[in-house]
């Protein structure tokens, strides 16, 4: 490699890396996901967004005006030919406190789930299950997952096209039985910044045969047609993720978010406030500025 040849890659890096490190803050402030004293428990899958989560969550730890934990956590699934020696090499290198967690969930997979059908749902819901528990053993309490935001864009349009819902993957939530936080410092990080990331760096990718592999799968479906857009309509992308910051329920049709039959003439938005907060009428009321756009 020649030697303006390096020194451009060197610059891309820096610059990719500085984006993500950006990114990566700005979530995490946004969201508050990570406070002084946590121990935040990095969920390494062993693909490429779990291994740039781990790597942007490190240097931040080192500048960050807070002082918290990173534990790296592994779980071997034990899918056949899965190189069980790539995590622990990788981690001992970078310095970072590891645990690989043993559970044989790809026998019940694929005992539980017939020939030819996906196994994601039962497979993340076996693999949520033992990190959570996990996370409790060794103390973190927040649980970091490598999500990005094509993730969380797919997830809101595979929620409309086949569940019939507007909802998507949050970047910060409390697991249904109220004892464990997770979050998703990676949300607004580009996937294709994340892959550029990965190759860069050089990150030991190990892919998922379990999942990944098969054919047809909704979520590959929708990912190929955002990827289209993407690639023909520049920018269409950001603007349907910046949507997702800027709800507006009174204009959607949902009666138990938005109070439609008690909807008034002569009160701004037609809301009387019985505690006086927005009870003035329409003319009296001031402009509503998104402070976002400031």
């Amino acid at each position: 490699m020649s030697e303006e040849l390096a020194k451009q890659q060197k610059t891309r890096l820096n610059k990719l890396q500085k984006r993500l490190r950006r990114e990566t803050g700005r979530a995490i402030e946004d969201f508050n996901m990570i406070e002084d004293g946590d121990k935040v428990m990095v969920c390494l899958s062993g693909g490429k967004d779990s291994f740039a989560m781990l790597d942007i969550l490190m240097n931040l730890q080192k500048s960050a005006p807070i002082s918290f934990d990173l534990v790296a956590v592994n779980l071997d699934q034990k899918q056949p030919g899965f190189p069980e020696h790539v995590l622990p090499e990788y981690l001992t290198q970078v310095g970072v406190p590891f645990h690989i967690v043993e559970r044989d969930t790809y026998s019940v997979v694929k005992e539980l789930v017939p020939e030819g059908k996906t196994t994601c749902a039962l497979c993340s819901r076996l693999r949520r299950g033992t990190l959570y528990g996990f996370a409790e053993q060794i103390g973190a309490n927040k649980i970091a997952l490598g999500h990005h935001r094509d993730d969380i864009l797919e997830t809101f349009f595979l929620n409309m096209f086949y569940g019939g819902k507007l909802k998507s993957m949050p970047p910060k939530l409390v697991s249904d039985d109220g004892k464990n936080m997770v979050i998703r410092p990676l949300a607004y990080a580009r996937e294709k910044d994340i892959a550029a990331y990965a190759e860069m760096r050089g990150f030991p990718i190990i892919p998922c045969n379990l999942c990944g592999s098969q054919d047809g799968l909704q979520r590959q479906v929708v990912k190929e047609m955002l990827q289209d857009w993407d690639k023909h309509h520049p920018g269409r992308i950001e603007t349907m993720f910046r949507s997702l910051r800027h709800v507006v329920p009174s204009h959607l049709v949902d009666t138990e978010l938005f109070d439609f039959k008690g909807l008034q003439r002569g009160f701004a938005h037609g809301i009387s406030d019985p505690d006086n907060s927005f009870s003035a009428p329409a003319k009296e009321m001031p402009e509503m500025i998104d402070i976002l756009s400031l």
